[in-house]
């Protein structure tokens, strides 16, 4: 059965078993950042790599690219974060806790009123009309409502002056079209095509939370996809199914997903079609995967502010013209946090009466394919570390000596290792191993010669 645990609960999970820990931990911690374990660093870098192979490597229609964290800071003015990029700001005077202005409302509202958009007349007037108390000491005492940019500001040389001032970068997006140009020349790509890109990005939220979902530093896995005016809808809707599936196939269950789409009075100014990808999060559906028709908006913002010519040349037609643009762009760690969620269980032992924790993940991403587990430590330990060492090159094993041997099958269930490999006394005579599968516990008897492409084979099934 799925275990309908709790945010703390599943928190508590990834620090037991290594997954994530507090950032800054031993001062005292650092609020909203987190560091990635062995076993975290491992999914994460699966889930990378998955993507990676299914919206770039082995899609003929796009191509990558790893761009600048730091971009010129005519970039952000060009796009719009400049003076766009802001969240409404508040405080409370009694207790000094700080709030945006349009969630106050949203929770207020109990999610009947989305304030999102509003101007600050229109949430000022909202609040004191519907005499809203803070939330954390019930004083209705709050100042006003203030702009807060929501980019990371440094500096670049020595001397700090608003000519030096640079942005760690909100998105990776920006990135790809500032390489529009440069990326079709080399690579001779005709539209429709696209350029994904998985990087880190940074926002000053106000009020992050829900362990990895909302951080002031995360990575983002994204597509920026070109066509040609008049088909982007098309190939939005070709997005939208793409990225479903995708989820479906890392093992997310389809009735844990919805699509909302945004109706056309709630879309930002640059796009024509918005759809979220939802998932059943342990507070409920909340956004996993953004997928927007942008239009030509940034290729048109960034050609107008560097004064560079963006059209792409049709070699049919012979005709100029700025490309439209879909964006399926995905948060890895909220795909994290899901396909934890998703995966973690809890079943009964038949033949012990004893509840297992499980991590039924897909046997791609799994942070360990293979353990190997010598029976008796003193007697099986040296052929069992030989026999690790070699299959290291081949798959991503582990090796574990701790405990009996049924503890330390519970813990790679609990991790969700999908094959045990035990060596025993009749692996030194016989020249073979136990292989113990994760889901259903059934083991197998198989000669050590065969295990590479046996365990290789399961893999791929």
């Amino acid at each position: 059965m799925i275990l309908s645990q709790t945010l703390e609960q599943l928190a508590n999970y990834c620090k037991q078993y290594g997954f994530v820990f507090p950032g800054s931990e031993i001062y005292g911690g650092l609020a909203n950042s987190w560091d990635y374990g062995p076993l975290g660093v491992q999914l994460k870098n699966n889930l990378k790599q998955t993507w990676w192979e299914s919206f770039v490597a082995n899609n003929p229609m796009n191509v990558g690219l790893d761009s600048g964290i730091l971009l010129h800071s005519d970039t952000w003015v060009a796009s719009g974060h400049v003076n766009g990029f802001q969240d409404p700001l508040l405080d409370c005077r009694v207790c000094k806790s700080r709030f945006r202005a349009d969630k106050l409302i949203e929770t207020h509202s109990k999610g009947t009123v989305d304030a999102d958009g509003w101007s600050i007349s229109e949430l000022t007037e909202y609040i004191q009309i519907h005499k809203l108390k803070c939330p954390v000491c019930g004083n209705m005492d709050f100042t006003e409502i203030r702009k807060f940019n929501l980019m990371f500001e440094t500096h670049m040389g020595v001397i700090e002056d608003q000519k030096n001032t640079i942005y760690l970068r909100p998105e990776t997006a920006q990135g790809i079209f500032l390489n529009f140009k440069n990326i079709q020349r080399t690579s001779r790509k005709k539209l429709p095509f696209g350029i994904g890109q998985i990087g880190k990005a940074f926002r000053n939220e106000i009020t992050p939370g829900n362990f990895v979902f909302r951080t002031r530093e995360f990575e983002q896995m994204e597509l920026e996809f070109f066509t040609v005016p008049g088909t982007e809808l098309d190939w939005f809707a070709y997005w939208k199914d793409f990225s479903r599936r995708f989820l479906i196939g890392l093992g997310i269950q389809e009735d844990h997903l919805k699509f909302y789409d945004h109706p056309q009075e709630k879309l930002s100014f640059y796009s024509n079609a918005t759809t979220d990808i939802l998932y059943q999060f342990p507070w409920g559906f909340d956004e996993l995967w953004g997928i927007a028709s942008r239009t030509d908006y940034d290729l048109k913002q960034h050609q107008k502010h560097s004064g560079e010519s963006l059209e792409y040349l049709d070699p049919e037609t012979n005709e100029k013209f700025l490309p439209y643009v879909i964006e399926p762009s995905l948060g890895v760690e909220r795909l994290f946090l899901a396909v934890l969620n998703d995966a973690l269980t809890e079943e009964m032992v038949p033949a012990t009466n004893e509840m297992r924790t499980l991590l039924k993940i897909d046997k791609r991403i799994a942070p360990y394919q293979v353990a190997i587990l010598p029976l008796i430590k003193k007697q099986h330990q040296e052929f069992s570390l030989d026999l690790y060492q070699t299959l290291l090159s081949k798959v991503n094993a582990v090796y574990d000596d701790t405990g009996n041997i049924g503890r330390r099958y519970r813990r790679q269930d609990a991790i969700g290792t999908p094959f045990c490999v035990t060596v025993d006394g009749a692996t030194l005579e016989e020249k073979s191993v136990t292989v113990r599968h994760r889901d259903t516990m059934v083991q197998d008897r198989v000669p050590i010669r065969e295990l590479a492409d046996y365990l290789n084979d399961q893999l791929k099934g």
